[in-house]
């Protein structure tokens, strides 16, 4: 069979360009994820404020056009998944993983929080690229296998971005005359885009968190290394969840989230310090990057879920 580069020669660069291009696929594909993601939710949340009048600001906010942003943001996304290293991108779905489920634990059965589908959009990228590192490795037809992965969810991004833009720009008077389909479906089932955002990333995750530990796993010689690797990242993320919890429930907020970041990223840095290698060390901080740059991104949405917990919180407390 036709493998990509067999009829070049066998050089030692040929090998690490081959590498770089699967990176940057890999990044490509969690990138897109991503860009599917705010984009959906975007769309939920818009459909909200359109239907409170007390929330036109935020509906105003949202439909605001920046057309260079979004490519932009991929961009770099993409960059930032492609020079993260295997190791802390596990280690960052690790912890997301145990995160989520204290935080839906603590929110009750058949709640949900649209918020922290915006705090996962660095753990979803790092993610997709674990479950593809992990699923592909060892394939004789790796590289073409990401391309066509990233040539679909590239085209699937692409397709919720145009929704998105089509729900801010006409979800109003079409729903109003019952003009569009589009806009009629979002109006009868539009509720239960969380639950769809919900399910795929439950699925997601599930299968990233098995590529994580795997991923670790496989560093080390002995069960005594797992060991002394393990003992303390425990540990160290039990105590993050429970800061995170207690910070979650003293404030929300854009400022909350930032602190957030900075606790979870400072908590594993010290972690690598003593059990990780100094590549590790790089790749936090280009986490660290990665998740200041999605919350940057997404501002104007965070708020916009943030305005929304608040709201709840202030009924819950009235009622």
């Amino acid at each position: 069979m036709f493998s990509l580069g067999s009829w070049l020669p066998a050089l030692p660069g040929l090998a690490w360009g081959w590498a770089l291009l699967d990176a940057l696929l890999q990044g490509l594909v969690g990138a897109c994820a991503v860009s599917v993601l705010c984009s959906l939710l975007k769309v939920y949340l818009y459909i909200q404020c359109a239907n409170n009048p007390e929330r036109q600001a935020e509906k105003e906010a949202m439909a605001a056009r920046r057309p260079l942003l979004e490519p932009l943001h991929v961009l770099v996304l993409t960059a930032a998944l492609a020079l993260v290293g295997s190791r802390v991108a596990a280690l960052v779905v690790l912890e997301f993983s145990l995160r989520a489920v204290s935080t839906i634990l603590s929110l009750g059965k058949g709640a949900h929080s649209s918020q922290l589908y915006l705090l996962c959009q660095y753990s979803l990228g790092c993610g997709v690229s674990c479950g593809l590192s992990f699923l592909l490795e060892g394939a004789p037809h790796r590289t073409w296998n990401l391309a066509l992965a990233a040539g679909l969810a590239g085209l699937l991004a692409l397709h919720a971005r145009r929704l998105a833009r089509h729900v801010c720009a006409l979800y109003e008077l079409h729903s109003r005359q019952r003009y569009c389909g589009v806009c009629i479906l979002l109006l009868a089932a539009g509720h239960g885009i969380p639950r769809l955002l919900r399910n795929a990333l439950a699925i997601t995750f599930a299968v990233a968190d098995l590529a994580a530990v795997e991923l670790i796993n496989r560093d080390f010689l002995s069960t005594g290394e797992a060991v002394r690797f393990w003992t303390p990242l425990t540990i160290c993320y039990t105590l993050l969840v429970v800061y995170m919890q207690e910070e979650s429930r003293q404030s929300t907020g854009r400022g909350s989230a930032f602190r957030t970041v900075v606790v979870r990223m400072g908590g594993l840095f010290i972690l690598l310090l003593t059990v990780g290698r100094w590549t590790d060390i790089l790749h936090v901080f280009v986490s660290l990057l990665g998740e200041l740059w999605c919350l940057l991104r997404s501002g104007v949405l965070l708020e916009s879920c943030c305005r929304q917990v608040r709201g709840g919180h202030r009924r819950a407390t009235l009622g």
